[in-house]
C-alpha cells in the first residue's frame, strides 16, 4: 500500500542529529528504537551519515523487555549490562526513540524484578549520560493521543510542532535563569497544598534547551540534599514503573520524606520510595518553560517541560549538578503553577520571581508562554 512520507520525519531527523547531538564525522552513533515507525529510523540513520557518521542500531519493545523482567536473575542482568555497556562505550553519541502501545505495559512487573533490572542497567545509563552525546524522545502514538485528550491527528501535529520548536531561540534568557539560580541561596515555593523551602547554594544550575531532551525547556539543579523542610502537593499526574499516580503529597524534614501520600496509591508509592536510602531525597529540582506544551499527560519527557510548572524529583541527582544523592530511583514529579491550574510563586531569597507561572524579571520574559 502506498502511504505519503511525512516531511516532518526528515526534519526531526535532520534537528536530533545536526542541533542536538552534533554529530561530526566519523561518530558512531547508537540509535534506539522502541515501537517506532521504520520512517524515523531510516531518516535517522540516513541524517547520521548525510554529518559522516556511523549509524547503529537497536531495536526494543515493551513487551518484550516485560518478559525478559519477569523472568530477572542477577545474573541474567549482570551479563546483560555487561554487553550494553561494551556497546555504549564504543559509542560517540547515543538518540533513542520510545514508542508505545500501552503505558503501563510494565505495571505486574514485580517491584523486585524491577529494582534488580534497574539497578543493574543502572551503569549503563550512567555512562550514557555522562560520557556520550545524546537524546532521548517520545514518538506519536493513538495511546499518547488518548493520554492527552486528543484526537491521533491532533497530536500529531502537536508532538511535531513541540519537537520542531526553535529551542536556540530560547537559550539566551535560559542562561539568564541559570545565572540567577547560580546566584540564589534559598528557595522558596507555595501555592495549593505546598509551601516548602530549601538551599540551592553552590550546586550549578544546567540549561536544556532541545540538546539531551525533545521536547525541551528547562533549567535545572538541585536542592542541596538535607536542606528540603516542608510540604509539596504535586498536582500533575504521573506515571513511575509502570504504575499511575494522581495528587502526590509529600512532607520533607531535613531533606528527608517522612511523609508520602497518594490516596489508593499510598503503599505503592511508598514500596518504590523505599527502593533504597536515596530514594527518600530529592535529586532535582528544575523550572519548566516550554511554551508549546501546557497540559500533562502522563509522560515525563513532556509533562517536565510544561509552561509554568517545576519538577522536584525523588532520587539520583545528575553529576552535573550533583548534591550527592545517589539511588536506582529519579522521579520527576510536576507541579503546574498557572493560574488555570491554582497558581503558586516562587521566591529566590525572598524575591519573587516567577508568579501564577510567569517570570517577573524582564531578563526572563523569553521564557514565558
Amino acid at each position: 500500500m502506498f502511504s505519503m512520507h511525512d516531511s516532518r520525519i526528515d526534519q526531526l531527523a535532520q534537528q536530533l542529529v545536526q542541533y542536538s547531538t552534533n554529530i561530526q564525522s566519523g561518530e558512531k552513533v547508537l540509535i534506539d528504537l522502541a515501537e517506532v515507525p521504520d520512517a524515523i529510523g531510516v531518516a535517522l540513520m540516513r541524517a547520521v551519515r548525510a554529518c559522516g557518521g556511523l549509524p547503529f542500531l537497536r531495536v526494543n519493545h515493551a513487551r518484550l523487555n516485560r518478559e525478559l523482567m519477569l523472568g530477572a536473575t542477577t545474573e541474567q542482568y549482570k551479563a546483560l549490562a555487561e554487553h550494553q555497556m561494551a556497546e555504549m562505550k564504543d559509542m560517540d553519541a547515543y538518540i533513542a526513540l520510545r514508542g508505545s502501545q500501552n503505558i503501563t505495559e510494565l505495571s505486574d512487573v514485580p517491584p523486585e524484578k524491577m529494582a534488580l533490572a534497574m539497578q543493574a542497567l543502572r551503569p549503563v545509563m550512567d555512562h550514557r549520560v555522562k560520557e556520550t552525546k545524546w537524546c532521548v524522545l517520545r514518538w506519536p502514538t493513538p495511546s499518547m493521543a488518548q493520554q492527552a485528550s486528543m484526537s491521533t491527528e491532533a497530536f500529531e501535529d502537536f508532538y511535531f510542532e513541540v519537537c520542531l520548536l526553535d529551542y536556540a531561540a530560547l537559550n539566551h534568557a535560559a542562561e539568564n535563569l541559570k545565572t540567577l539560580m547560580d546566584e540564589t541561596n534559598d528557595v522558596r515555593i507555595v501555592g495549593p497544598g505546598t509551601n516548602l523551602t530549601f538551599s540551592i547554594k553552590d550546586i550549578p544550575s544546567i540549561v536544556c534547551c532541545g540538546n539531551y531532551n525533545i521536547p525541551d525547556g528547562e533549567v535545572f539543579n538541585a536542592p542541596v540534599k538535607e536542606s528540603v523542610n516542608g510540604v509539596i502537593t504535586y498536582n500533575a499526574p504521573t506515571i513511575y514503573q509502570g504504575i499511575a499516580f494522581d495528587n502526590i503529597e509529600l512532607t520533607f524534614e531535613n531533606g528527608k520524606i517522612v511523609k508520602a501520600e497518594a490516596g489508593s496509591k499510598t503503599e505503592a508509592l511508598n514500596k518504590i520510595l523505599d527502593s533504597d536510602a536515596g530514594a527518600r531525597f530529592v535529586g532535582e529540582f528544575a523550572l519548566g518553560f516550554n511554551p508549546v506544551i501546557k497540559e500533562p499527560m502522563r509522560d515525563i519527557l513532556f509533562d517536565e517541560k510544561i509552561a509554568g510548572s517545576f519538577h522536584f524529583t525523588p532520587g539520583q541527582a545528575y553529576e552535573e549538578a550533583d548534591n550527592g544523592n545517589r539511588s536506582q530511583v529519579h522521579w520527576d514529579m510536576v507541579s503546574i503553577q498557572r493560574e488555570d491550574w491554582g497558581g503558586g510563586e516562587i521566591y529566590f531569597d525572598d524575591v519573587l520571581i516567577r508568579k501564577d507561572g510567569v517570570f517577573l524579571d524582564e531578563s526572563l520574559s523569553g521564557l514565558n508562554y
